[in-house]
């Protein structure tokens, strides 16, 4: 085993190892809801997997991503961010990191934001407001009186001082933004009252339903009715690569009735195992072996069906349905992932706002 693992180190690694005799990793997924106490259900007749519907990506200058048909409102900024066109370098040349990572520079992170904000045509926005996040189901509302408050909304140089992890307004020439690094960014805007929102939804924040729990906030502050709303599921870690244990299943099943539709199982098929099964035998007994699925969640999923059950159309809900974990452009990883690169990532940010003028 030792010299195997030399091997490969001289080659660049195990991956590359097993590309030079032809193998490759793998993995067999089963579809979400298709197991039941450790065995396969059969589907009933008629019975259609659901899936989330995901639509084509826009993005302009490569640094950001917009819901499609937003545009057409000339009052509305909002967009998210990749990891292409900054000038940090501690996450690979010219990263955009628009978080306030102990690794990256201060000075870095602040050109990346005002770039950021520039890419979104934010002139005449006056200030970029975000919060402490803490993976729970809190909410911010923005109230026009906070921004004359020193230190209200941050510090002297520019770091949150909310505690939270969703925050809504409807003051014009303000842009609210929550970073992620594989959770969900949710945006959602009233088009006829002019309120817009901004969520952070990592599985603990979707367990509280922040989300839903939000638009009713919504709903209470501004009069927002669901059908005046739009909502876009922004880029975050899809279920091909968001594996999570029992306990977490179990919580999403107490919680919520359609929890098995989020789960799915995931088998990692070992290239090596599968050409010489024999290396591999041992005396344990069939049904003891260490090898089983990964149960992976879908997030995606888990919020678009928040948004359903706060009351908006489908037809209004857009899911870009890109993963943090495994989009690549030209090779290079399109954003930024906590899980992916093992903790050391920078911060994408999604952003929402209304313009002081059209």
């Amino acid at each position: 085993m030792k010299n195997w693992l030399e091997s490969a180190e001289a080659i660049g690694g195990v991956d590359e190892l097993l590309a030079s005799v032809g193998l490759g990793h793998g993995r067999r997924k089963t579809l979400a809801g298709t197991w039941k106490d450790g065995e396969r259900r059969k589907r009933e007749p008629g019975e259609k997997a659901r899936g989330v519907a995901a639509r084509r990506v826009v993005a302009t200058a490569a640094s950001v991503v917009r819901a499609p048909g937003w545009e057409k409102y000339g009052w509305l900024r909002h967009g998210f961010s990749t990891r292409f066109g900054g000038v940090s370098k501690i996450y690979g040349e010219g990263a955009l990191n628009l978080g306030w990572t102990k690794e990256d520079n201060v000075g870095k992170v602040a050109e990346n934001r005002r770039r950021f904000l520039q890419l979104l045509d934010t002139q005449n926005l006056d200030k970029l407001i975000t919060i402490s996040q803490f993976h729970s189901g809190l909410v911010r509302v923005i109230e026009a009186e906070d921004g004359a408050r020193e230190g209200r909304l941050e510090t002297a140089n520019g770091r949150a001082v909310l505690r939270g992890d969703g925050m809504m307004t409807d003051i014009p020439g303000v842009m609210l933004g929550v970073q992620v690094a594989d959770c969900v960014p949710v945006l959602v805007v009233d088009v006829r009252r002019r309120v817009v929102a901004a969520f952070h939804a990592g599985w603990r924040g979707t367990l509280a339903r922040i989300v839903e729990r939000g638009i009713g906030r919504m709903r209470l502050r501004y009069g927002s009715r669901p059908e005046d709303l739009l909502a876009v599921v922004g880029p975050a870690i899809g279920a091909c690569c968001y594996s999570v244990g029992e306990e977490v299943r179990f919580e999403f099943e107490s919680q919520f009735a359609y929890a098995p539709e989020l789960f799915s199982e995931v088998y990692d098929s070992d290239p090596v195992r599968n050409k010489y099964p024999l290396l591999f035998l041992t005396a344990r007994a069939p049904g003891h072996s260490n090898i089983g699925p990964q149960i992976h969640l879908d997030l995606w999923q888990a919020n678009r069906l928040q948004l359903l059950d706060a009351g908006l159309n489908a037809k209004r809900i857009t899911v870009i349905g890109e993963c943090s974990a495994c989009t690549r452009v030209d090779g290079r990883l399109k954003y930024f992932s906590h899980r992916g690169e093992s903790g050391f990532a920078g911060r994408m940010m999604g952003v929402v706002g209304v313009t002081s003028t059209e």
